[in-house]
């Protein structure tokens, strides 16, 4: 019996250094859930629970291998240089269909502001008439 305890206790130690050593050399920005402070007492205080947390809840994530071969941090989005492209996707600005189509609905809103604006000062001149008219 006391053969089974002090293996319990050897391997509860050895949870417990390889839990703090892998919590302590863990960039701090990287360590996911609770502050590094609090994951070290969490280690200590609650053996072996808590170096089982730390190895499911707190340790940072792999990185992943994608099918391309790059590597990918979980969590760390896509940067822009990185972000997958879709083939035969352009930009609104690179698009000549969508350039033409802009220009032809600039020359329409052209024409409808000028229909306004010769609107407006035909009312006015009415308006100025029949104040004329009256006076």
């Amino acid at each position: 019996m006391v053969r089974l305890y002090s293996l319990f206790f050897l391997l509860d130690l050895a949870l417990l250094v390889v839990a703090l050593i892998s919590c302590l050399s863990a960039e701090e920005s990287e360590i996911r859930a609770l502050p590094r402070l609090a994951w070290v007492f969490i280690i200590l205080l609650f053996s072996p629970i808590g170096a089982i947390a730390w190895f499911v809840a707190g340790r940072p994530a792999r990185p992943i291998r994608m099918s391309n071969g790059e590597m990918w941090r979980p969590g760390g989005g896509f940067p822009e240089a990185q972000r997958p492209k879709r083939p035969g996707a352009l930009a609104p600005d690179d698009d000549p269909e969508f350039l033409r189509d802009l220009s032809a609905s600039l020359k329409d809103d052209e024409a409808l502001m000028k229909r306004w604006e010769a609107d407006l000062r035909r009312r006015e001149d009415e308006l100025r008439k029949r104040d004329e008219q009256q006076d």
